[in-house]
């Protein structure tokens, strides 16, 4: 069976297959409504979870935060399943397609067989969509690439238990039923209430605002404590979250400013048209900061030091920490 499912390219994974399984049941919303209703902005620097023996910076929620936060906001029904037995978890994707139901899926990208080898590493939060089996085949929606992608049983049930940090064990999700009216407006003014209170109020010094300090202040200390190579691998890895895995620090900061430039208009606040100015600049800062880290990495000797690359987070927290807290004002 191959369902009439639409392919729509996208910046971020978990955005695309959001924004084209929405489209699937007439829902028509952009990547960054998705992005925005979902509270997709976010940051985090955790040296207690490791990726590739390294801390990981994060600028995304937990995978399927997005998809969770944007059907529940619409209020839609939806099914979240992972599976401890791989066979279970391919018998269950072919009935849910049998049933007439594309269905999205969580994946490592590692030996994804149609990804350049370029851009396999090992990455566990990787989203695409199911529509379609045929003689073994399976018809894949990835959001990533420019058309519509193929596996076959064995590589793709590889994927979906591929092994290392956060394995998806199966995960699937799709949606069971729609609502008759749905309420954008609403939805909009609890996705920025909800990134708001993220980036400004979580207590923890990890996450939000304060997170970006706290990764400024260790920056800070890195070569001295680490040493120069360690140091050089702990900041590619920053850069890594920030331009190949997802979206990262610009990327989903120019997403959200398009975020806000669309609802300016949906829920008559025209002062969300400047603070989507203002995070574009925001966008343009973290820009900087990663060109200016791959000159560090890179040895040149014009490079940055470590200490000028903490200011350069901070400058950035600062200017995180007083838009939220307007956006926070504007919705109330």
């Amino acid at each position: 069976m191959i369902l009439n499912f639409q392919h729509n390219q996208s910046a971020h994974c978990e955005n695309g297959v959001t924004s084209n399984l929405l489209k699937y049941y007439g829902i028509n919303l952009s990547e960054p409504m998705v992005f925005g209703i979902g509270a997709g902005i976010f940051f985090s620097h955790m040296p207690f979870i490791k990726l590739n023996g390294m801390p990981v910076t994060s600028f995304r929620p937990l995978p399927g935060m997005i998809f969770k936060r944007v059907t529940r906001r619409l209020g839609l029904t939806i099914e979240r399943v992972k599976f401890s037995n791989p066979e279970m978890a391919m018998s269950e994707l072919d009935k849910v397609l049998l049933s007439g139901t594309p269905v999205g899926m969580l994946v490592g990208v590692f030996n994804l067989s149609y990804f350049p080898d370029a851009y396999r590493f090992h990455f566990n939060a990787h989203n695409l969509v199911a529509f379609g089996k045929e003689n073994n085949q399976y018809h894949i929606s990835d959001p990533v690439m420019e058309s519509i992608e193929f596996l076959n049983s064995e590589d793709l049930k590889r994927v979906r238990y591929a092994k290392g940090t956060y394995p998806p064990k199966g995960r699937m999700y799709y949606i069971k039923d729609v609502p008759k009216n749905i309420n954008i407006e609403k939805a909009i003014y609890a996705g920025i209430k909800n990134a708001s209170k993220d980036m400004l109020t979580i207590p923890l010094p990890m996450f939000g605002v304060k997170g970006i300090d706290y990764l400024a202040n260790k920056m800070q200390n890195w070569e001295n404590k680490l040493g120069e190579r360690k140091a050089s691998h702990y900041l590619g890895q920053v850069i890594r979250m920030m331009e190949e895995i997802g979206t990262g620090g610009a990327g989903f900061r120019f997403i959200y400013a398009a975020f806000l430039q669309e609802s300016a208009d949906i829920i008559n606040k025209p002062e969300l048209k400047q603070l989507s100015s203002e995070m574009t600049q925001i966008g343009d800062k973290w820009r900087e900061f990663s060109v200016n880290a791959a000159r560090n990495c890179k040895g040149r000797g014009d490079k940055v030091t470590y200490t000028e690359l903490s200011q350069m987070l901070k400058n950035i927290a600062k200017s995180e920490r007083t838009i939220f807290t307007q956006l926070k004002q504007i919705i109330k």
